[in-house]
């Protein structure tokens, strides 16, 4: 039993390490995008949470993605007077996505997804390891 809620444990890691990567990629994906029309707001960042739950079948905490919230920060802003997005100032508005900061969580939602990965590996060769000595 104790081998299936590690495999179950780390599969949730996994399923939530792959959300986040993907509210990150389209960070990413849309932080040099501006407002379709003068006045309006460009793209917000979001910002992947996490949420612990009890699976009762199990007896063992799990990890879910919560609720995807978006970044309350300023927007950027430019001087670029000719732009079709521009305010009658000539300043136009950016979303408030830092790339290197989104690289950077990029890569550690990379590292936990590859920690859950090992967890499972680990877990399965000791399975097949019970049972080769079963087996003998």
């Amino acid at each position: 039993m104790d081998f299936l809620k590690s495999m179950s444990i780390a599969a949730s890691g996994l399923r939530v390490q792959a959300g986040r990567m993907r509210v990150i990629a389209e960070n990413i994906a849309n932080a040099d995008s501006t407002a379709k029309t003068v006045g309006t707001d460009p793209y917000r960042r979001k910002i992947a949470t996490f949420r612990s739950e009890m699976d009762r079948a199990l007896e063992a905490n799990t990890v879910t993605l919560g609720k995807v919230r978006t970044d309350q920060s300023e927007f950027r802003t430019k001087y670029e007077p000719g732009h079709p997005a521009a305010d009658p100032n000539g300043y136009v508005k950016y979303p408030n996505v830092d790339p290197l900061l989104e690289m950077t969580d990029m890569r550690e939602a990379q590292r936990s997804y590859e920690a859950n990965l090992n967890v499972i590996g680990a877990t399965r060769r000791m399975i097949q390891r019970t049972l080769d000595l079963l087996k003998a």
